[in-house]
């Protein structure tokens, strides 16, 4: 049941004494595990009591299933197709539960959601009932959903009666003849998906026997379509790969003489460029920061020179803030020196991976595997349908099937979320195919049926509406299924409950002879699946090992891993016709790790550490791309086009590609600059052209040797022995000489499985070895072997590496991994490899790659900011202060990380210097003694400089001048909010060490339907607009009480008052979209922002009487004319 050799029977273990042989590849760690079915009460019993002799040693709560049995004369292994069907099967219909210091159990599943599977992958798809008496089990299934009869008079039966029957006599129950090993119908004929084909060699002789490896395929087994290329035989007359040269009555030399060409014998072409930014635009961009610069050094140089000796106090002030403006400015315009854009060519990646050639004749791709991790935490903030729209257009984009695997991390163990993701799957078997054959974009059905546009433009076949129509019809169904499961799994646990209280009722009232309890009876509010069992995860009323921060890790493949070879469908009234189309589905995986009170799990970090090494034991992808469950694929080829980079000429020295981050939803003026264009069209374009951009935190394609802590590859010093050396496959410890063998435990864990896939992992993520420059490299043609079959040793693997104590004195999260200690841990993660000298590029695509949400709220738009800004301080006082990087950090790249760890400390001078125009008004005094030419001029240069700056940077990076203007904008709105609390946070973290916790950003859409933008209006009161509203009103009020004092004064200083009234317009200009915010929809300010407003502004004015009362009536009084004040003093009108 869980090998791939020899399986026990439900009827074979007769007793607990069977032994457990350590046989076969893929269970090297030993791993055991306890097949059960779970009563209605959730308690764990064997498969089939009544067949099992209980003895004395077998417990009543559960039956033991070892996970191999050795082949005896009496226990001989099936034939390993069907056990491989029947393993699969197993597998995807069974729920692994395990965690630290438990037993590892696969609770087989009747069936995963209310509604009807139909996709032979999906889990809870079975077949039909089997034939033998007093047997409840299932006929197993190929991979087009048919019944597997493993004999000729097709009696149908399950995968248990048929090895009892195997090993008891060896017949057929159904016409009582005797099994032939493989024969079996499969109703798909010969099985050609090596592309062998069973042809005699010319001599007639048994040609696996004496032709060379050369003409063996991926398998080891006699490649006949390569031996049709090398003899030119022939089957029938001619063939379809090489065709004789007169064949097409092709008389001149113009035939195919030379068959198929290798990808090997075409001209090398590079998958990637660098297109430098135009000198016309670069160069006056550099001249100009060198003016700046220079500009800013003479002015700070007068400034300090001349001081104001009227208002020293404030000229200090000033000079401070603006001396820090200056380095602040240095270390974020520096980096911009070097921005360069990338472009990448899909054709030739197709022709050197997945074109057909006389040594791949069916054209399996020779791309390597990815693993797509998806992660949500709480249902109810991060909504099921966003998630489950994200997995669809995972499961549809454009790469090879088999090379897929999704994995999905729900870090609340929600049953919300597991039956959501299982609807997902189940609709994933129509929303695929239908992707494929219209070639749809965008592949998240809830934004493709969204669009606004003619869906038919480019669209070619005739029966597009019709399928279209059909499809939008079941996504409205799939919607209702989704948004209907709470109250769904609400119901059914109920009535579960109230079952479960009636026959304890019963059963108290049988004990005390029919009379009625004396108190009432109590049961545990639990869980419901769907099947009639407790859920293992977190339940709605938290008990014991079922709460958020105290449950078992669970696992369970949704979707099986596809056939290696495409699976075209069919015609289907009931559905759409998919003739010609692949209907397989890539692997799908629901992944809740196990949660315990008393250890630090190290929230989304910890989630992704936990994917990785549980992707690592079941698919084992070299290469990594990781989602928020509210970002998809907005552009298919999005894989592919990553791959470009990694796949080309000097593409080992990548450790991510990182995509920019675009979303939807946000309102046409983008109030808060949510867009963040500046940052992600300027300063990650400018790094591109360093050592690469920053990882934040979504969208990014990660190798996955580099993620395991180690040193980018250096073939000099790598211990290559031969010739070809460079395509040889390594060990860890060939990367890392300071890594002992018997040290991975400590660093990666005690799973053998894990430790033995990081060399495999590195060496499939290598370049093609296709020319002369590619010295570490992999040889074609080695990635097209057919991938393992999943067994149940291997999964529970996967449950034990998820388990809350297997990070425990190792490197997880330290070294290896996303790094722990930071609640901006992409930031860290990325710093760490570029630390050891690793690369990233930046993968800008003509069409999105993906798209996501953004909160529009100010409330919610701040406390991201906040913690984002949390995370930089957090850097600045840890061991990952650039300050202290190692030397393989490149200069230029080393003060963009300093710039993420101090722009928080932007913010304590930002405030000062918003007040400063404030204090210039009421105090009659300005920054400079005298506003004379030079300081003028100085302004005015500076100011020139910084306009003509923006102008050049819109023009390389593409943003436009008011997404530029935004971004200034909310510079100042975060900087005088979030990043001044952050940096209190922060030291308080520091100094005290009081932790941080921050809650998730609300993904849910807006509750007003008829108006998307409901969010923007609404004013959720917060702390963090303390500081903007006293500057607003600081600022407001001083300029007020300036122009009545200059209007009212003798002698009116308007110089002075000019000067401040500009910077303070200054300030408010930028607060616009601030106090914009705080007025709420239609101009309606809730009441909270006028208390607030008058008590700063009464609590200002009695501070500033207090700190420059006027002064009093004296002997001048008379001089002015009568009964008012002196010409000196200040009145109000």
């Amino acid at each position: 049941m869980a090998s791939l050799s020899s399986q026990p029977s439900k009827k074979a273990i007769r007793s607990p004494g069977g032994s457990s042989g350590s046989q076969g590849t893929r269970s090297s760690s030993g791993q055991t595990v306890k097949f059960a079915r779970r009563t209605s009460s959730g308690r764990y019993v064997s498969l089939s009591r009544e067949d099992l002799d209980m003895s004395g040693e077998l417990s009543g709560d559960y039956m033991n299933y070892t996970v191999h049995i050795p082949p005896t004369p009496d226990n001989q292994p099936m034939d390993t197709s069907v056990a491989t069907k029947a393993e699969e099967q197993y597998v995807s219909n069974s729920l692994f539960t395990g965690g630290f210091n438990s037993v590892t159990r696969a609770h087989l599943m009747d069936k995963v959601i209310e509604s009807e599977v139909s996709h032979p992958q999906m889990a809870g798809s079975k077949g039909s009932a089997c034939s033998m008496p007093a047997c409840d089990g299932k006929v197993m299934k190929d991979e087009r959903g048919a019944d597997v009869t493993p004999c000729d008079c097709r009696f149908k039966i399950c995968r248990d009666c048929f090895l009892d029957a195997q090993k008891e006599t060896g017949l057929c129950p159904g016409c009582k003849e005797a099994y032939k090993g493989g024969d079996y119908d499969d109703d798909d004929g010969a099985d050609f998906s090596s592309g062998a084909l069973s042809l005699p060699a010319p001599d007639g002789s048994k040609g696996d026997r004496n032709m060379s490896m050369m003409k063996r395929n991926q398998t080891g087994e006699f490649d006949h379509n390569k031996w049709l290329f090398e003899t030119k035989g022939t089957y029938g007359y001619g063939n379809a790969y090489w065709p004789q040269d007169d064949m097409y009555g092709d008389d001149g030399d113009e035939g195919l003489q030379g068959g198929m060409m290798e990808s090997n014998d075409k001209p090398w072409k590079p998958l990637s460029r660098s297109i430098p930014i135009p000198a016309a635009i670069i160069s006056p961009y550099r001249l100009l920061i060198l003016v700046r610069l220079v500009v800013l050094c003479f002015f700070l140089t007068w400034r300090i020179q001349h001081p104001n000796a009227e208002a020293m106090w404030l000229w200090f002030m000033s000079v401070i803030c603006e001396i820090w403006f200056a380095f602040s400015w240095i270390l974020d315009q520096i980096p911009k020196l070097c921005p360069i854009n990338r472009s990448t060519d899909l054709e030739v990646l197709r022709d050197k991976f997945d074109l057909p050639s006389p040594s791949n004749p069916t054209g399996r791709s020779d791309l390597p595997g990815i693993d797509l991790f998806v992660s949500t935490a709480d249902p109810e903030k991060e909504p099921p349908l966003v998630t489950a729209n994200t997995i669809l257009s995972i499961l549809a984009v454009d790469y090879p099937v088999e090379k897929l695997a999704c994995y999905i991390s729900d870090d609340g163990g929600a049953l919300l979320t597991f039956e959501a993701m299982a609807e997902a799957a189940s609709f994933a078997d129509l929303w695929v195919p239908f992707c494929r054959k219209h070639n749809i974009e965008p592949r998240n059905p809830e934004s493709y049926f969204s669009i606004k546009t003619d869906p038919t433009k480019n669209k070619m076949r005739s029966d597009f509406v019709k399928d279209r129509r059909r499809v939008k019809r079941e996504y409205d169904e799939f919607k209702v299924r989704i948004n209907g499961l709470p109250d769904s799994i609400r119901r059914r646990s109920d009535a579960f409950n109230a079952r479960e209280e009636m026959k304890m009722f019963k059963h108290k009232r049988e004990s005390s002879s029919g009379a009625d309890p004396p108190e009432p009876i109590k049961v545990q509010k639990a869980t419901w699946m769907a099947d009639g069992t407790h859920w293992p995860g977190t339940w709605a009323v938290p008990a014991s090992d079922h709460a958020k921060g105290d449950h078992a890790g669970i696992l369970q493949v949704m979707l099986k891993p596809p056939s290696h070879d495409p699976l075209m469908g069919g015609t289907d009234e009931n559905i759409l016709d998919f003739t010609d189309v692949d209907i397989r589905l890539p692997i799908f995986v629901y992944v809740s790790r196990e949660k315990r009170p008393g250890y630090d799990h190290n929230k989304k970090a910890g989630a992704m550490n936990a994917l990785v090494r549980a992707s690592a034991i079941l698919s084992n992808g070299p290469f990594i791309l990781n989602l928020d469950c509210d970002h998809y694929f907005y552009n298919c080829k999005a894989i592919r086009e990553g791959m470009c980079f990694m796949m080309d000429r000097g593409g080992e020295n990548i450790c991510y590609i990182q995509f920019p981050q675009r979303f939807e939803g946000i309102d046409p003026s983008d109030r808060y600059a949510n867009h963040n264009t500046v940052f992600f069209d300027g300063n990650m374009r400018a790094l591109d052209g360093v050592q690469g951009p920053v990882y934040v935190g979504t969208g990014c394609m990660f190798r996955r040797f580099a993620l395991y802590g180690f040193d980018p590859a250096q073939v000099d010093k790598l211990p290559l022995k031969n010739v070809n050396s460079e395509t040889q496959s390594l060990t860890a410890t060939d990367f890392d000489p300071d890594l002992d063998v018997n040290l991975l435990p400590k660093r990666f864990g005690n799973s053998t499985m894990l430790a033995e896939s990081i060399p495999i992992a590195e060496f499939q993520g290598r370049p093609l070895a296709d020319h002369p420059a590619v010295k570490y490299g992999r040889p074609p043609g080695v990635l097209r072997v057919p991938r393992e079959p999943l067994d149940a040793a291997t999964v529970a693997e996967a449950v034990s590496v998820i388990s809350c104590w297997y990070e425990d004195k190792t490197e997880w999260g330290d070294r290896v991994g996303w790094i722990y200690g930071s609640v901006t841990e992409d930031v860290v993660t990325g710093y760490r490899m570029h630390n050891r000298g690793w690369r990233s590029v930046y993968c800008i695509t003509k069409r999105d790659a993906f798209r996501g949400s953004a909160p529009i709220n100010l409330t919610d738009r701040l406390h991201q900011v906040l913690r984002w800004a949390t995370g930089s301080v957090e850097i600045f006082f840890s061991r990952n202060n650039a300050f202290l990087a190692s030397s393989r950090l490149k200069l230029l790249q080393r003060m963009a990380y300093l710039n993420v760890g101090i722009y928080p400390f932007t913010s304590m001078f930002l405030i000062v210097y918003c007040f400063l125009p404030a204090l210039s008004l009421l105090s009659g005094h300005f920054i400079v003694q005298n506003l004379d030419v030079i300081f003028l001029s100085y302004l005015l240069t500076i100011t020139i400089c910084l306009i003509s700056l923006a102008i050049l940077e819109v023009k390389w990076s593409g943003v436009g001048l008011e997404e530029w203007w935004r971004n200034e904008q909310f510079w100042l709105i975060s900087g005088t909010s979030a990043h001044l609390a952050a940096v209190l946070q922060g030291l308080l973290k520091v100094i005290a060490g009081i932790e941080i916790s921050f809650t998730l950003t609300s993904k849910s859409a807006a509750e007003d339907e008829d108006d998307i933008y409901a969010d923007l209006y609404l004013v959720k009161w917060t702390s963090l607009m303390i500081p903007p509203i006293v500057i607003a009103m600081v600022n407001i009020i001083a300029v007020v009480i300036a122009f009545s004092r200059t209007v009212y004064s003798l002698t009116p200083q308007w110089s002075k008052f000019i000067g401040g009234t500009f910077f303070s317009f200054w300030v408010l200009a930028h607060l616009y979209p601030f106090a914009k915010g705080l007025m709420g929809r239609r101009r309606k300010t809730p009441t909270i922002v006028f208390v607030w407003s008058g008590l700063i502004a009464i609590t200002l004015s009695l501070l500033w009487i207090a700190i420059s009362p006027p002064k009093a009536s004296t002997a001048n009084a008379g001089e002015g004319g009568g009964g008012g004040g002196g010409g000196n003093t200040f009145q109000f009108p």
